[in-house]
């Protein structure tokens, strides 16, 4: 919206300025949501807002940290609305990629919002969408998406192409439309959940979403520029640029409500912020062809959600051949078991970052070392 001002006067053409905007998109979802984030959280606990524990009927009752029993979920609210109001104000909104982000965000934030606040009025997980309803509908804004970004012009013809990291060229060209529909909605749909399984200790889901934000920033800002992308031999595509907004307002609504969600946590996201930020990250991957990077700077959460599955299969696997089930990691998601080998809350939040930032100084090495 105040990008339209450097069209009235010479001297506002500052705010045509891509940095300029970027910035200030940065600084205004973080102010926002650091600024409401007390109001949100007295909010919340007016209304009852507290989901029931991640944890609870799915481990022994030992396992489950009940000091958090009491902490506000569906903080989401609060991240999303920051980007909504930062991206309104500093994106151009006549270009369809910007439109198209606000609108796939929105869509994983309601599913999102349905799922909390269904385990918040029945206070139990049998309240929130069953798993199969949950990915089909996830499934089906993905898939929105994506086909939506086909049909671009300019940009669609990149949709069929499939890159590798730490190799120049695409591994397969014009690839058939329906095929890469059904693949990179999985990565947007994994994306989402991956982020959503990190979401178990305090600030440890926004770090490592900050992190991966920027990282992907800078992918879009240079597929965005015609010299950088050309230099690179990354494909070019027209008003990515502008899509730097929208992430870099990921970032400062990050940022900020890691403000309120540092140890000891005043709010949780819920799945209403963890399954938005986590699809708006994966498309932002499918735009500028970084799908397989994705994997490189969202190791945390691939870390994660690989856990998970591995745990899942060897249990019912050992329990199926054995009749009793076995582990291979203390508990799982991965930071459970950490904390269960004697790592505090905070040090496992602060070394997961800290890897988070080496995956993706790795992710943006694949920039240069093909």
């Amino acid at each position: 919206m105040l990008y339209w001002l450097s069209e009235l006067s010479d001297q506002l053409r500052i705010f045509k300025y891509l940095t300029f905007r970027s910035a200030f998109a940065f600084f205004t979802a973080m102010v926002i949501v650091v600024v409401l984030g007390p109001y949100t959280v007295r909010s919340l606990k007016k209304f009852s807002a507290v989901a029931p524990l991640r944890l609870q009927g799915l481990v022994p009752e030992e396992e489950i940290d009940y000091s958090k029993a009491k902490t506000p979920s569906m903080g989401g609210l609060l991240i999303i609305g920051s980007i909504l109001v930062s991206s309104l104000l500093w994106a151009p909104l006549n270009n369809p990629l910007v439109i198209l982000f606000i609108g796939n965000m929105l869509a994983f934030c309601a599913i999102g919002f349905y799922d909390d606040y269904q385990k918040v009025v029945h206070q139990g997980h049998e309240g929130g969408i069953s798993a199969k309803t949950k990915l089909l509908l996830q499934f089906v804004v993905a898939g929105a998406s994506i086909y939506y970004l086909t049909t671009m012009p300019g940009i669609g013809q990149y949709t069929t192409d499939l890159m590798v990291p730490f190799y120049k060229k695409p591994v397969i060209n014009g690839a058939p439309v329906w095929i890469m529909i059904i693949f990179l909605s999985v990565v947007v749909v994994g994306s989402s959940n991956a982020v959503n399984l990190t979401d178990g200790l305090d600030g440890l889901a926004t770090g490592c979403m900050m992190i991966c934000a920027a990282t992907f920033v800078v992918f879009a800002y240079l597929s965005g520029n015609v010299i950088y992308s050309g230099y690179l031999n990354i494909p070019y595509i027209d008003g990515a640029g502008e899509v730097c907004v929208f992430g870099a307002a990921i970032m400062g609504g990050c940022l900020g409500f890691l403000w309120h969600n540092c140890y000891p946590a005043s709010m949780f996201m819920g799945d209403t912020g963890s399954l938005a930020l986590g699809g708006s990250i994966g498309l932002i991957s499918v735009l500028v062809k970084q799908e397989f990077t994705l994997i490189i700077v969202g190791g945390v959460f691939v870390m994660e959600t690989v856990s998970v599955m591995i745990q899942t299969s060897y249990f019912k696997y050992t329990r199926k051949k054995y009749g009793e089930g076995r582990r291979v990691f203390l508990m799982t998601p991965i930071h459970h078991h950490f904390q269960k080998k004697g790592w505090t809350e905070t040090q496992v939040v602060i070394r997961f970052w800290i890897l988070g930032i080496i995956f993706a100084g790795i992710g943006l090495a694949t920039l240069k070392i093909r």
